[in-house]
């Protein structure tokens, strides 16, 4: 049997105004491609927007060893002016990852459902 290190977590759950659900997204979005160019290595994120448009929950596990998000501009400019996207604070769990399975086509560093709505970045991106 495989042992699998004990990874630590967080889900952070929180729901925006309706005006600003693009933007908040965009911005993850920026946080996701960053993260996937420098490849700090060590972490598992995942970030959901339920299917009311405006709630967002972010799932983070990491080893530990360093700050996955610590050198990562773009983690620091979505958090710049976040306040003012919410419309209720934001909920944080900690938690201990068990295990995680990802099926046989994982492979993409990073990837967007742009089918989902809202989405709209202008026609240059579709």
């Amino acid at each position: 049997m495989e042992v699998i290190p004990v990874l630590r977590a967080a889900v952070v759950r929180y729901v925006t105004t309706k005006e600003a659900a693009q933007r908040n997204r965009e911005l993850i979005e920026d946080v996701l491609l960053e993260l996937a160019a420098r490849d700090p290595g060590g972490v598992q994120y995942q970030v959901l927007m339920f299917g009311d448009g405006v709630g967002f929950m972010h799932v983070v596990a990491f080893d530990g060893a360093a700050d996955p998000f610590a050198e990562c501009v773009a983690y620091r400019e979505f958090h710049r002016e976040l306040s003012r996207r919410l419309a209720t604070p934001p909920v944080v769990t900690h938690a201990a990852l068990i295990g995680s399975y990802h099926g046989r086509s994982h492979g993409a560093a990073v990837g967007f459902d742009r089918s989902s709505p809202p989405y709209d970045r202008g026609e240059e991106n579709k």
